[in-house]
């Protein structure tokens, strides 16, 4: 069972980073901080809980840094009842976090085979209520890790079952909706257009070319980037980025994943944004104050202030 709400209430970290290295030594120091932004922007994609990194940094010192570089604030994301707890618990009580809920479409089948999806929806819904959690995510669908066996059919189920209720909480507490989409482009894009889009739908570490990058913009759906868009194999991203509306961009870290380069490998951080924007502004010929203004307008847009209550449909 997950570790209860209270049990999580003072943590720092919940749970560590797993190994994905394949048995490769990974570099475990953080990257030192990148020159500071003259323009502050926001890191709408994070993951303060996991740990990671030889320092064992805690949420606290993490948002430190990232305020000394100019990250003004984060949307801290869960992935499960507990971290989504956690995170909904530390956004109540720090002015630079604020929190989104989801099961991972991930999670979806496990909770199914044990009888306790719907049981977890429920706290998710719950969740989303609070004044301080403004997006309902990371939810989706992810047709990488489905496994090869007699429980294929029955995970797909799961996750579609469990995506379309994200959607549905998302729209009733007028929040964001942030999408875990992994090689299921076309099925997520049905699933929006069949079940309904929220008003604000992202499209976290956005991972098309330009085809999606168009569907998004007719669609008014926003296209988040992360550390990705500075790979050196990822043109079709850099070419989505180019095709994007600037009005629909943001951008991320998705840490302590997708480390931007020169340090992919090593863990990230909110405080290595700007590696990832001025990349960005360099794909888009822009200057980087420009595209960072135009970034945080998009991203209060979407979130609200970290500052401000919310606007909340009315029962």
């Amino acid at each position: 069972m997950p570790p209860s709400h209270d049990q999580n209430a003072g943590a720092t970290h919940i749970r560590k980073r797993s190994d994905e290295s394949g048995g490769q030594k990974r570099d475990l120091s953080y990257p030192p901080l990148p020159q500071p932004l003259t323009v502050p922007v926001y890191d709408n994609h994070t993951h303060l809980e996991i740990e990671d990194g030889e320092e064992g940094l805690d949420y606290r010192e993490h948002l430190d840094r990232a305020s000394s570089v100019g990250i003004r604030g984060v949307v801290q994301v869960g992935n499960d009842v507990a971290t989504s707890r956690w995170s909904a618990e530390i956004a109540s009580r720090e002015p630079r976090v604020l929190a989104a809920v989801a099961l991972h479409p991930n999670e979806a089948p496990k909770l199914a085979a044990a009888g306790e999806l719907h049981e977890a929806l429920a706290v998710i819904d719950e969740l989303a209520a609070r004044p301080r959690v403004r997006a309902v995510g990371e939810t989706g669908l992810d047709w990488f890790r489905l496994p090869d066996d007699d429980t294929r059919d029955a995970a797909r189920a799961a996750q579609l079952e469990s995506f379309e209720a994200h959607i549905e909480i998302a729209k009733k507490h007028n929040l964001a909706l942030q999408i875990h989409d992994r090689d299921a482009h076309d099925d997520v894009v049905a699933t929006l257009k069949r079940v309904g889009a929220p008003e604000r739908t992202v499209f976290h570490c956005f991972s098309g070319g330009p085809e999606l990058a168009t569907v998004c913009a007719e669609n008014g759906w926003y296209m988040s980037f992360a550390g990705t868009v500075t790979f050196k194999n990822a043109q079709a991203l850099r070419d989505a980025l180019i095709q994007a509306p600037r009005s629909l961009i943001m951008v991320e870290t998705d840490a302590p994943f997708l480390t931007p380069s020169p340090f992919r490998g090593r863990p990230n951080s909110p405080y290595l944004i700007p590696h990832t924007l001025r990349s960005m502004a360099e794909t888009l010929g822009t200057d980087v104050g420009m595209l960072a203004a135009q970034i945080t307008s998009t991203t209060e847009l979407v979130y609200g202030t970290w500052e401000s209550d919310p606007i909340r449909i009315e029962a």
